[in-house]
């Protein structure tokens, strides 16, 4: 099923057509109930607007950056080498909430503990013929192509002040150094 939230970039004739004809069982979030997909506004954080910012990338060289960026580098990255901590349990202490995490795991390692089976060796090699550090080079060098294709939207004149729409339209673009992925945030481990 695909469950999104009610943006009309996803509820659409084009989405629910692809829906139908591919048998997807399409339901949406209440409107103006964020919290009804936390985990998904989290990713947006994570994964789009700390890397590429709030611009608009409408361009078709702009969405075929951002497309190789998340297919290839971004999603092996977080997938292999990013690990993250896993709620495991919340106890109520007194008036406190105390949150317990499981040891932190990249979903590599996370989906080897479930399912260890064959097809699996392949991720691992891919791990271990890769190189975190020139991977995370690559992606910041491609984040910093993505932003230099952005298309930054132009702010209405304010009477009085026409230097202002100018200095906002391009503030975001060429003022704003290239984004370093941040590999200090990484916990690699190392044989």
């Amino acid at each position: 099923g695909l469950d999104c939230d009610n943006g009309s970039e996803f509820i659409n004739a084009h989405l629910q057509r692809y829906c139908q004809l591919h048998h997807i069982e399409f339901t949406r979030a209440r409107p103006y109930c964020k919290e009804d997909n936390a985990h998904i506004e989290q990713k947006n954080w994570t994964h789009v607007r700390r890397l590429v910012g709030w611009e608009r990338y409408d361009t078709i060289q702009a969405v075929t950056a951002l497309n190789s960026l998340y297919a290839e580098e971004l999603s092996v990255m977080m997938n292999l080498f990013q690990p993250s901590a896993k709620l495991k349990k919340k106890v109520l202490v007194g008036s406190r909430l105390r949150r317990y995490y499981d040891p932190p795991q990249t979903p590599l390692a996370r989906l080897l503990a479930h399912r260890g089976s064959q097809r699996f060796e392949k991720l691992l090699k891919l791990k271990t013929s890769l190189n975190p550090f020139q991977l995370s080079h690559t992606i910041t060098r491609k984040i910093a192509h993505i932003l230099a294709l952005a298309n930054s939207r132009v702010w209405p004149r304010i009477p009085g002040n026409a230097s202002f729409a100018h200095s906002r339209s391009t503030k975001n673009t060429q003022n704003r150094p290239p984004y370093h992925f941040p590999t200090s945030t990484f916990w690699f481990h190392f044989k």
